[in-house]
């Protein structure tokens, strides 16, 4: 029988006692793993490891590339980036899937409706790539960052779960009617990729919308693809309709490297009261059987859950209450106690090997490109009045025309006799007198230096290009 190498990282607050739960059912399950014990979280941030996350759990985790981990807590008041969210990037695991199924036994608001679908959401991208800046002491700003490459890479990954558990139905869920270039990415790539999968049903839908019915309707949903920020947002939602987190499990997936963990934080109040419910992580084991392709064990483990569950006689307090709650401990036997058997009409989903795809590192040719001009980002008191006739007269000398000013994305200047609540943060759009390939550097140096002679600060530049005669930029609300 192979032996699996895993790297096991117990995490924060109740993280020990559920991860020895999971554990123990794995191990009672038959399959043969080699558990390498490693750290990560709050007393890595305490001893000053600043990610949270030491170099000796990173070079467990690059010998066996395959992690089962607890909860990991991100203190307030020292440590930095989410030790989480830096496990998930330092390993390119771009890709995290959350399942939803209805349990027997647990009662909710949608019982017997059949939810049975999966969030596939893209895990490194959008405004989890974490750069933020203070623009001026009152505006901040995140940059929302979607490559084509990371578009291709989660909309393939969601058709091939799709694929691999005999799904009929892929969403992509985004914002694009807003965010054009963005959600919008996201949008158009999925609409390509699904052209290879003339097997399955694909449908674009606006995130809001996907909310809503997921509310009203989430009987009609088998695999939603989505962004980094909207499907932290909808996968939480999902979760809540079949029992809430502590049956939530995921699988964060890469072409090198996979992480398990279940959806819920630390809740460091109850660690250490034999009260926890394991179930999320446990099921987060689950999804990785299934990825050593460990299906048999998989599909065992899971029944043996549900039966526990539909059972009803030893269950954790998020299904019975304090008063009739099982603890951890027991809980745990009683699925282990199960394993082998099955409870009709709520079985473990019969899947296949899931395939991860890899896609190419060549970035899109840019073709035919323009550079028309430059954002100037500027911070100022004055009027939208004053300072566009300020910018006005500074721009030509340095060879450049103002076309229009924005304060949060509405124009401002010239007038468009809007009621704009102004802040300190201006968009200064300036159109080159003579676009062309690139902008010469010592020309956008002529008109910074106008704009700081002028008496203004500037914090940011950016170029406005044109990519095959098509602007690649937005237009100000009200810009003509």
């Amino acid at each position: 029988m192979k032996i699996h190498n895993v790297t096991l990282i117990p995490g924060d607050g109740i993280g020990p006692e559920v991860v020895h739960a999971a554990r123990r059912v794995i191990d009672a399950s038959g399959v043969k793993i080699a558990w390498e014990e490693a750290h990560a979280g709050a007393a890595l941030f305490r001893q000053g490891v600043a990610s949270g996350v030491p170099d000796d759990t990173i070079a467990s985790i690059s010998r066996t590339r395959v992690v089962l981990k607890g909860p990991l807590e991100t203190p307030v008041g020292y440590g930095e980036k989410s030790a989480n969210v830096t496990l998930r990037k330092l390993f390119e695991t771009f890709a995290n899937v959350r399942p939803v199924r209805e349990f027997p036994g647990v009662k909710t608001p949608y019982s017997g409706r059949g939810i049975d679908l999966v969030v596939v959401r893209e895990n490194v991208e959008d405004l989890y790539a974490g750069i933020e800046h203070m623009q001026t002491p009152g505006v901040a700003q995140c940059l929302k960052l979607i490559s084509r490459k990371g578009c291709e890479k989660i909309a393939r990954l969601g058709f091939e779960v799709a694929r691999a558990e005999g799904r009929k139905t892929v969403h992509c869920a985004t914002k694009a009617n807003i965010m054009k270039f963005t959600e919008g990415f996201l949008k158009r790539t999925f609409e390509a990729v699904a052209a290879e999968y003339p097997d399955l049903t694909a449908q674009h839908i606006i995130v809001d919308n996907c909310a809503h019915q997921l509310v009203k309707k989430p009987e009609q949903f088998e695999v939603i693809i989505t962004t980094n920020m909207n499907g932290d947002i909808l996968s939480d939602l999902t979760s809540a309709l079949v029992g809430g987190l502590g049956f939530a499990p995921s699988a964060n997936l890469g072409n090198e490297v996979a992480i398990f963990e279940a959806v819920h934080g630390s809740a460091p109040k109850y660690a250490g009261k034999d009260v926890a419910n394991p179930t999320a992580v446990l099921l987060s084991g689950v999804l990785m059987l299934r990825y050593l392709g460990e299906l048999e064990a998989a599909a065992r483990i899971e029944n043996a859950v549900l039966v526990t569950l539909a059972e009803g006689r030893t269950v954790p307090r998020d299904v019975a209450g304090d008063e009739r709650a099982a603890g951890t401990r027991a809980y745990t036997d009683a699925i282990i106690a199960n394993l082998g058997r099955t409870v009709p009409g709520a079985t473990a989903r019969a899947v296949r090997p899931l395939i991860i795809p890899v896609v190419a590192d060549a970035a899109p040719a840019a073709g035919d490109r323009r550079v028309a001009g430059v954002d100037v980002f500027v911070e100022s008191t004055r009027s939208a009045n004053d300072l566009g006739e300020l910018l006005a007269r500074a721009a030509g000398p340095a060879g450049f025309k103002l076309k229009m000013i924005s304060n949060r994305g509405t124009q401002v200047y010239p007038a468009k006799g809007a009621r704009t609540d102004c802040v300190d943060h201006w968009r200064c759009r300036f159109l080159a007198a003579a676009p062309g390939p690139d902008l010469p550097a010592d020309a956008v140096s002529r008109l910074l230096q106008a704009v700081e002679t002028a008496g203004l600060r500037w914090m940011h530049v950016e170029k406005l290009q044109e990519f095959e005669g098509k602007p690649a930029f937005t237009k100000a609300q009200g810009e003509d």
